[in-house]
């Protein structure tokens, strides 16, 4: 069986920059083992599966090399960049996800890819895990957590540039990944995203942890519209709007491969 597989650098306009994420539209679910398979074989950090419901409506699945994700930011703006410019899906469309309902992604004037998400507002947790602090170089001044992510909340920008951190130790906390966070000069709010329990050591670019971070610091700087930057290796921006009910996170994409694979 051949199937179509394209390759998207999501949260950049650069090719090398951001954080790739392969797209595999099925005409059918092909088994959560294949699909697994697909992934490890691909070794990003995302391999997202898209299946077309009716008209602008598509099924979406994302799987790590590790595990299948039940919720993944980058892999979705890479698969509406293919929808949009490989596919000719004009204007809107509904992903349809098992975990976090329906999200809406908009193609903007400006040609960024605009996705509206559950707000995942972080919490402050009475004790902090013991791996969280073997984990991390660096000892936060706050700890929260939602259903993603520990949120360590570092003193400086630096200490985020800075830090560094014990894969083993970080592991122990899954199903929780670990994500460092702090104001920034150039920008609203930098950070960093640990997730050797689900995926790899450190995520370039992670879209669904926005919708923790963006209302968190979106609360803390009595502001709503915000500009991120998650500050790993190849580095990404993310511009975040934050209402009530929804965190709209858009960005860019730049179409890396296009072909063909065989299973």
């Amino acid at each position: 069986m051949k199937m179509d597989i394209f390759v998207v650098d999501a949260f950049t306009d650069q090719q090398f920059k951001g954080n790739s994420a392969a797209v595999i539209p099925v005409d059918n679910w092909l088994t959560a083992e294949l699909m697994q398979s697909i992934a490890i074989e691909n070794n990003l950090s995302e391999t997202a599966f898209v299946k077309q419901v009716e008209g602008n409506k598509y099924e979406i699945r994302w799987f790590s090399p590790l595990t299948e994700i039940d919720f993944c930011g980058h892999a979705t703006l890479a698969s509406a960049f293919v929808l949009f410019h490989e596919f000719g899906v004009k204007n809107e469309i509904e992903f349809i996800t098992a975990e976090v309902g329906r999200l809406k992604v908009v193609l903007n004037q400006d040609n960024e890819i605009e996705m509206t998400f559950p707000v995942q507002m972080p919490e402050p947790i009475l004790e902090i895990p013991a791996q969280l602090l073997l984990g991390l170089s660096k000892t936060p001044k706050l700890v929260l957590r939602n259903r993603q992510a520990y949120f360590a909340i570092l003193n400086s920008e630096q200490d985020v540039l800075d830090v560094s951190y014990d894969s083993a130790q970080l592991k122990q906390l899954a199903p929780y990944d670990v994500v460092v966070t702090s104001t920034s000069t150039q920008y609203d709010f930098i950070s960093r995203y640990f997730w050797p329990a689900n995926g790899g050591d450190e995520d370039p670019v992670t879209g669904s942890i926005h919708a923790g971070l963006a209302p968190y610091w979106a609360d803390k700087l009595n502001k709503t519209d915000l500009l991120a930057y998650q500050a790993s290796r190849r580095g990404g921006i993310l511009k975040c709007q934050v209402t009530n009910q929804h965190v709209i996170v858009s960005g860019q994409g730049v179409l890396y491969l296009k072909g063909t694979i065989n299973v």
